[in-house]
């Protein structure tokens, strides 16, 4: 049984939603306060969840990245162990310097939620290898600073290392302009593929009742 710690900080609030799709899979998981010091030695996955880090104040992201518990998940990270930033935790992993970019205000400066079709663009890595390239998931997105934005030379590198994991489109495949984001990414990873970060919520979609079970396919590759 593999060990999932779930980080929570101030304004966390889909921990526990991370928590059920995790213990769904058959994890053994564990909801991890900011200020400890340690993740549990034996974690497979630290997974940062979903909300409002400190109400988004400054910057989404940017005062978590101080809490006491991140200074061990780059050091999990460093070594190779498996991280998840989801939502306010892809902004944290970015402002952490863990993901190169940036989440920015939505284009449209509104709030945005509602379910949203993504382009499975990259399946070569834990996170998404029971998934096909080019597969089309339809997974809720909830956010309103999900704008990512990296330079030219930035984007370049994230194409040619197939770090672009996911990207927006219709139901047919085709780039959808959502929130603004560069080229249409909705989640990337790290060169070594052991740190990814996505603006959709799997972990909102892992039951046909809550509108459909896409995200367990995207979740249990960590897992399974």
């Amino acid at each position: 049984m593999k060990k999932v710690a779930i980080l929570q900080f101030p304004g966390t609030n889909c921990d526990l939603d991370t928590k059920y799709a995790f213990d769904k899979l058959g994890c053994k998981s564990e909801i991890i306060w900011h200020k400890e010091q340690k993740i549990p030695s034996d974690t497979h996955l630290v997974v940062i969840a979903g909300g409002f880090s400190y109400g988004d104040y400054l910057r989404s992201g940017a005062i978590a990245k101080f809490s006491p518990i991140m200074r061990s998940v780059k050091e999990f990270a460093k070594s190779g162990g498996f991280v998840l930033g989801i939502c306010n935790g892809f902004q944290i992993l970015t402002e952490a310097r863990l993901l190169e970019g940036a989440l920015k205000r939505n284009e449209n400066l509104h709030f945005i939620s509602r379910f949203q079709t993504v382009k499975v663009e990259n399946s070569d890595n834990e996170f998404l290898k029971y998934c096909q390239e080019g597969e089309i998931l339809n997974i809720p997105i909830a956010h309103a600073d999900g704008n990512y934005y990296i330079d030219k030379g930035g984007l370049r590198e994230l194409e040619e290392n197939n770090q672009i994991l996911l990207r927006y489109c219709d139901r047919d495949g085709n780039r959808a302009v959502v929130n603004g984001s560069v080229g249409s990414i909705a989640g990337i990873c790290n060169r070594e593929k052991n740190i990814f970060g996505l603006m959709p919520h799997p972990e909102r979609a892992v039951e046909n009742i809550l509108g459909n079970s896409g995200g367990i396919k995207m979740l249990k590759g960590f897992i399974l």
